[in-house]
């Protein structure tokens, strides 16, 4: 059985994380989280005064940092210059930080190569925004996890209250709906299903469901 590149995309909210996780883990795949690496850019642009505006200090940001993940229990930690940040980039201020500098060519360019080396021998489960239309266009098995937007922002202000944030159920509902458009409609690698995707929608369907059935998918292109 060969190991090969799985891609899920979706928008905010709609399971991608805790699906990824759960596939790699039953799988003995390695679970990649390309949206925590642009978290990463962001919170060390915050750090450095860097002007998220500018592509060229991005690109220059991107170049002296590194990142990396390392196993937990959770899944996955997000290490960045040699410290686990992935509590800190989890925030409202660096989810809305990291969907504006993810449209830059420059940080996208310099985050892409790494992404690519990442999983281009197989055996990964990456999970962002334009993994099976940018990253891994040939990707064997490609998901576009979904939900409707009201579910996505109660599953995502349940996260955040959990973690102690002072957020309102409908403030995070309007950051959900701010980034959906800011993801969908940017000119590089926007947000958008492929068209070899398959569509799973999670609104109504449980986390063990949805990773029961993209297995089954899995293991038919494994062969």
């Amino acid at each position: 059985m060969k190991k090969i590149i799985v891609a899920i995309d979706g928008p905010s909210g709609s399971g991608k994380s805790t699906v990824a996780k759960l596939l790699a883990k039953k799988l003995g795949y390695t679970y990649i989280d390309t949206g925590a690496m642009y978290r990463a850019i962001a919170l060390q642009a915050k750090r450095d005064n860097v002007d998220i505006n500018s592509g060229i200090a991005l690109s220059s940001l991107c170049d002296s940092v590194q990142i990396g993940f390392v196993p937990n229990n959770d899944g996955l930690s997000t290490i960045l210059n040699g410290v686990d940040v992935s509590e800190e980039i989890r925030t409202p201020e660096m989810s809305m930080a990291a969907s504006d500098i993810s449209a830059k060519k420059e940080v996208r360019q310099s985050l892409l190569s790494l992404q690519r080396r990442m999983g281009e021998n197989g055996g990964v489960v990456l999970e962002g925004r334009d993994v099976g239309t940018v990253i891994f266009p040939n990707a064997e098995a490609k998901f576009f996890l979904d939900a409707s937007l009201e579910e996505r922002g109660k599953r995502r202000y349940k996260e955040l209250a959990a973690k102690g944030l002072d957020v309102t159920l409908e403030q995070t509902i309007e950051d959900v709906k701010k980034r959906d458009i800011n993801d969908s409609s940017r000119d590089i690698a926007p947000l958008k299903m492929a068209d070899d995707s398959i569509l799973v929608d999670s609104t109504n369907v449980g986390i063990k469901e949805v990773v029961e059935k993209m297995i089954e998918v899995i293991k038919s292109r494994e062969a």
